[in-house]
């Protein structure tokens, strides 16, 4: 099964936070399971850790290649489908890094793994 990781999921994944729901983890952690991080969790990180929002273990770039390569991590591009989902969904959700990732979530069909219930205003399936 393929899921698409949000980003404050990404980091507490990373961390071996407990935050994370025992279902989010049981999916995360089965080898069957493909786990895509898309692009826009990568700019999400990237602007909050320049901005003094985000403390990492390590810099920026050696933490992101890290990550991608020791989780196995499959990168989801931007695409104009995904952009052209967003500019029809109803606000919702405000925050625009969200709102990408649910498009991509719908035009991929792919389940979400988040702790945000704010995206079950939408048709996508949300694993937490």
């Amino acid at each position: 099964m393929r899921y698409l990781l949000n980003t404050s999921t990404l980091l507490w994944y990373v961390a071996e936070h407990h935050r994370l729901s025992a279902a989010a983890t049981e999916r995360l952690n089965d080898r069957e399971s493909t786990i895509h991080l898309s692009l826009v969790s990568i700019w999400e990180a990237a602007i909050k850790f320049n901005m003094g929002k985000l403390e990492l273990p390590l810099p920026f770039d050696d933490f992101i290649d890290t990550t991608i390569h020791s989780y196995s991590l499959r990168i989801l591009h931007i695409q104009i489908p995904h952009l052209r989902r967003v500019a029809r969904m109803p606000l919702h959700h405000r925050d625009p890094f969200d709102r990408l990732l649910i498009a991509q979530s719908q035009v991929e069909n792919i389940p979400v793994i988040s702790s945000d219930a704010a995206f079950d205003s939408y048709e996508i399936q949300r694993v937490w």
